[in-house]
Order: structure tokens, then C-alpha cells, then sequence
């Protein structure tokens, strides 16, 4: 079962530290915004490297809207990864995204 987690808190917990970010959008789109601290990680490339990602770690999963990130969570959860959806993704964020 994935864990979801809101916007708000993701914010809580950035600003606490320690957070292992990963944004599953296109890299054209990390680029165009993501929020501080993210690492990218495209859904279209996570077959082949998912495995980069640490197995002994949690990680918060952004996109969009919440779509990919979700599918990214489904995935690494069936791979034993501890995993925790981010809803609403950068479109809900409301601090400023690092180009």
C-alpha cells in the first residue's frame, strides 16, 4: 500500500531536512521548475534505473499533478522500496521552484 503525503507537509518535512526527493517528470519539465532539493528521475526511464535509487532509504515521490508519481510509487513499493506519494505534485507547491 503506498502512502500519500500533501504538499503542506512535504514542506514541513524539506524544512526539517533529510528528505530524498525524487521527480519522476521529463527532464525538459525538472528543468523548466522543480522544487529545492529534488533529484530527477523520468517515469519514461525507471525500468532501466530505478536501481540507482538506494534500497535501505524512503523516498518521497513528486510529478505534475500526483499521475506519475503515483506509478512510480506503485512500482518501487512491488520492489520492496519504502515510498511515499507526494499529492498534488509541483502544481500545488507554493514556494518557489529551482531551475
Amino acid at each position: 500500500m503506498t502512502k500519500n503525503i500533501s504538499i503542506a507537509d512535504l514542506q514541513g518535512l524539506l524544512d526539517q531536512g533529510g528528505v530524498n526527493l525524487v521527480d519522476v517528470r521529463e527532464a525538459d519539465e525538472f528543468a523548466a521548475g522543480h522544487v529545492p532539493g529534488a533529484v530527477n528521475l523520468p517515469l519514461s526511464e525507471f525500468a532501466g534505473r530505478y536501481t540507482e535509487l538506494a534500497a535501505d532509504k524512503p523516498y518521497h515521490i513528486i510529478c505534475q499533478m500526483g499521475g506519475r508519481s503515483a506509478q512510480a510509487c506503485a512500482f518501487l513499493d512491488a520492489q520492496g522500496y519504502d515510498v511515499t506519494n507526494v499529492d498534488g505534485g509541483t502544481v500545488a507547491w507554493t514556494g518557489n521552484l529551482e531551475k
